[in-house]
């Protein structure tokens, strides 16, 4: 890997870091590219090749995960969690959560509450990002 290569992938993993911190904040692309200190749409362009998924899809996925913790282990409203995590509307919350997790954040809530096994496992079966359902890995035994 060149020095140029290793540089851009530590200006990428920066900026991915601060999502990851601020997930909550409202960070949009080019306050990120700021951060990696290159263009926007260079950042834009140059993260999705590298982490196979848009800045914007990555932050949505984070505060999805949050999300998913705070519906298992609180009870605070689904109306709370949504403006905690970093949405800016109970709709938008609800569509992307049901795109990314494949059902409803109440219906996560109430299935989820219903296991008893240790949040580690929950965690593991249930993490977001594939687009499978929970525990299918997409290669199949034949």
């Amino acid at each position: 890997m060149s020095r140029a290569t290793e540089e851009t992938n530590r200006r990428l993993l920066r900026a991915r870091d601060a999502m990851d911190r601020a997930y909550a904040q409202p960070l949009d692309v080019p306050a990120l590219a700021r951060i990696a200190h290159v263009s926007p749409a260079h950042f834009s362009r140059t993260f999705r090749a590298t982490f196979g998924e848009t800045p914007h899809r990555y932050l949505q996925r984070r505060r999805v995960e949050r999300a998913m913790f705070l519906l298992r282990e609180s009870g605070r409203s689904v109306t709370d969690i949504c403006f905690e995590v970093g949405f800016g509307s109970p709709g938008t919350f609800s569509r992307t959560f049901r795109d990314i997790v494949g059902r409803s954040p109440r219906t996560y809530r109430r299935e989820a509450g219903a296991t008893g096994v240790p949040t580690c496992f929950t965690m593991a079966w249930t993490r977001p990002g594939d687009g499978l359902p929970p525990g299918r890995s997409g290669t199949s035994a034949g």
